[in-house]
C-alpha cells in the first residue's frame, strides 16, 4: 500500500492542469523534456519545475542520453491513487442505491383509503 505522504504528493502533481497534459503525453510513450515543453506558452524552466514535481511524487522517471533529456511514466502512483479512489466508489454507490430507494418509494402514487361499503342484495329491491 502507498503511504500517505506518497499519496499526497500524487494528488498535488495531479492538482496542476499542466501537469495533468504532460502525464497525458507521457502515456503515448517516452518524450524529450523540449518534446513535453512544445505544446505550453510556458518557458523552458518553468516546464522543468513540473517536471521536478512529477518526478519527486514518482510520476514520471527522467533520464540523460548523451545531451537528450527523456522523460516516461510511471504509472504506479496512480494505480495506488486509483485504487485509494476506488474504495469510495463502493461508499457512493451504496449511497446513491439507497437514496434512487427512497425516491422510488417516495414517488410512487399514494392511493386515497377510502371506504368500500358491501352491497347488500337486499337493499337494492
Amino acid at each position: 500500500m502507498m503511504e500517505p505522504d506518497s499519496l499526497s504528493a500524487t494528488f498535488a502533481a495531479l492538482s496542476d492542469p499542466t501537469r495533468r497534459a504532460i502525464l497525458t503525453r507521457l502515456a503515448k510513450g517516452e518524450a524529450s523534456v523540449g518534446e513535453l515543453a512544445d505544446p505550453f506558452e510556458i518557458s523552458l524552466p518553468a516546464i522543468s519545475r513540473h517536471l521536478k514535481v512529477l518526478q519527486q511524487a514518482g510520476l514520471i522517471e527522467r533520464k540523460t542520453e548523451a545531451q537528450w533529456r527523456r522523460c516516461s511514466l510511471n504509472p504506479e502512483p496512480l494505480m495506488e491513487a486509483a485504487n485509494w479512489i476506488e474504495r469510495y466508489r463502493d461508499f457512493w454507490e451504496a449511497r446513491f442505491d439507497a437514496l434512487e430507494d427512497f425516491l422510488k418509494s417516495e414517488l410512487k402514487p399514494k392511493r386515497p383509503q377510502t371506504t368500500v361499503k358491501k352491497r347488500n342484495p337486499k337493499n337494492d329491491s
